[in-house]
């Protein structure tokens, strides 16, 4: 396990384009003047060592010493101690519908992206709580267990897109039963599954399942993402709108936000249903109903010692700069007689 701490000094590796720029500017313009003063032939014999390679080099050789120090400054860190802590919290599975219809734009910056912004900030102001990630379209897929890893939680979560799977529609109650095994306590009280959806469920069997998961101690709580007057589904490549997605009959598809359907879904399993619009208000929300569910203790290990590790790029930083400042651009003597890089003499 590693840390960075200080990542806001990642942005002095914008040096080294700036010193390559102004290498290759250094370059055109010495080519320009020397060209003007006397043809190849002749600079190669009033200048016999000079080494374009070596040039080169001595620019990497900077460059890497630019990035060792950078690194220095940013301070990585790794974990050398493991130790088991008990912790106090709620066990949460995100279900998100990556179906196609999340791809409209009716929320910016469209539906799935806002779902994945709404989970980020719920994760962000969790405290001791499990989560896990459920992705789920015409069928639901396992994206990331129950861990107390928030960062690799919101890693997967970026990672989710409209194309991870196959199968297309909307299958809520899918998700619904694969969350059912994310919960490994049978005797748990604080089970919580958030679904966020558009509301367009092709199964129709959402709330039946629901209420099932209800039966076995799981509170669904459904987020709507969308406008109730709804949009058109782009299609796009590179970024770029193509068309928008159509029906059998040439129609454009209008896909819109059904909050009756999220609403029965939340009843059925002792829940609550809340617009997802404003991400201050989903996270107000959220908040407020964990900290009136009973907390269960479980354990989790983690890492408790954390050693610097900015020495051996500040090291290693210090080499580079001396080596640049140690070679010299003319041809070395025995490189010469090795004719490595073709160099004509």
């Amino acid at each position: 396990m590693f840390q960075l701490e200080e990542k806001i000094w990642f942005w002095t590796l914008g040096v080294i384009p700036v010193i390559i720029l102004l290498f290759l500017v250094l370059q055109f313009w010495r080519y320009r003047t020397q060209k003007k003063f006397a043809d190849a032939a002749l600079l190669k014999r009033l200048s016999p060592n000079r080494s374009v390679f070596k040039s080169v080099l001595k620019v990497i050789v900077l460059s890497l010493a630019f990035l060792c120090l950078t690194i220095a400054l940013v301070n990585p860190k790794i974990g050398t101690k493991l130790e088991t802590v008990k912790r106090e919290g709620v066990d949460i599975v995100f279900a998100v519908d990556v179906s196609k219809s999340m791809l409209a734009e009716d929320i910016a910056p469209n539906r799935l992206e806002k779902s994945k912004q709404l989970v980020t900030q719920i994760i962000n102001n969790l405290a001791s709580d499990r989560v896990g990630i459920i992705a789920y379209a015409g069928k639901a897929f396992p994206q990331l267990p129950i861990t107390t890893d928030y960062a690799s939680a919101k890693m997967f979560l970026q990672s989710m897109n409209t194309d991870m799977l196959s199968s297309q529609g909307t299958a809520i109650n899918e998700a619904i039963k694969l969350a059912k095994t994310y919960f490994d306590n049978e005797e748990q009280t604080n089970r919580v599954l958030i679904i966020l959806s558009d509301g367009e469920d092709h199964s129709e069997q959402a709330a039946v399942v629901a209420e099932e998961a209800s039966e076995e101690g799981i509170r669904i709580f459904t987020i709507g993402v969308g406008d109730v007057k709804g949009g058109p589904i782009p299609e796009k490549r590179n970024g770029v709108v193509l068309s928008y997605k159509k029906d059998s009959q040439g129609e454009t598809v209008i896909t819109k936000l059904n909050e009756e359907t999220l609403k029965n879904i939340a009843s059925e399993a002792n829940g609550v249903y809340i617009n997802g619009k404003n991400t201050n208000n989903v996270v107000e929300n959220i908040r407020e109903i964990l900290n009136t569910m009973d907390k269960t203790e479980f354990e989790a290990k983690e890492f408790a010692d954390f050693k610097d590790q900015f020495q051996w790029f500040l090291g290693f930083g210090i080499f580079f700069l001396l080596l640049d400042v140690l070679l010299l651009e003319r041809k070395t003597g025995w490189l010469k007689k090795l004719n490595l890089f073709n160099e004509n003499f």
